[in-house]
């Protein structure tokens, strides 16, 4: 298993946003992670990536115990992310934004061809604008490519999608979904939290459900389509 994650725990005061989740996501795959709203599926994903040190519980990355190692640290071992809002460095372009990922998110400083990298993952996500735009002047879409660009740009083993196709028109949803099927055919697993069952469906080899913070189903897309309690506590809503 690449990331393993044993009755992981997160609270904020009276709160436990995350109670007892485990999982185990295998190399290679597309894990979906779906819920309803305030469910807890983002602060999972702090939790193991580092923005959140977990409040009990384990999470093993790559064979290693990493429970709350900080996300540089994380993004440095393999595991980079995009976020629910984007979240560019406005005032630089867009291929500096990206560089930034190809620098400081590369276990060996990014290399001497920190560019090249930066400009073949604006490539390979087909960044529809000039390099040299500044990433305050770019609309959602754009900013969804340019997040997905940095993440690969930091040469991850996996990455964390976080409601990557959120905005996007139905025609963009499917340009989206087929980058990322070509990042998993690069040999990168992908864990991805997700409100549209087009994408989850379409792209996950399998599915966890959380709500209200524990996880409630795990299995095929088809399994968990048809789950009662599925039904009865998100695709019913």
């Amino acid at each position: 298993m690449i990331l393993e994650a044993h009755n992981l725990v997160k609270r904020f005061g009276g709160l436990v946003a995350v109670d007892h989740v485990s999982l185990a996501v295998e190399e290679g795959e597309i894990f979906g992670i779906i819920g309803p709203n305030g469910a807890g599926k983002t602060t999972f994903l702090n939790s193991i990536a580092g923005t959140y040190s977990p409040d009990g519980g384990q999470v093993r990355f790559l064979g290693e115990e990493t429970t709350g190692l900080q996300s540089n640290i994380m993004c440095r071992r393999g595991m980079s992310r995009t976020f629910q809002i984007s979240q560019p460095f406005p005032k630089l372009t867009a291929l500096e934004n990206v560089l930034v990922g190809a620098t400081f998110g590369s276990p060996n400083g990014g290399g001497g061809r920190r560019e090249e990298r930066a400009r073949r993952a604006l490539g390979f996500v087909e960044f529809p604008m000039p390099e040299d735009t500044l990433a305050q002047h770019l609309n959602t879409v754009q900013l969804k490519r340019l997040d997905l660009a940095r993440a690969l740009a930091c040469d991850p083993t996996l990455l964390l999608l976080d409601e990557v196709a959120a905005g996007l028109t139905t025609g963009e949803l499917g340009a989206i979904m087929e980058i990322i099927n070509r990042i998993r055919d690069r040999g990168i697993t992908i864990i991805i939290v997700e409100h549209i069952m087009k994408v989850i469906m379409g792209l996950c080899d399998r599915v966890a459900v959380i709500h209200y913070g524990q996880k409630i189903a795990q299995g095929t897309t088809g399994e968990v389509a048809n789950d009662p309690k599925v039904l009865e506590a998100y695709l019913g809503e």
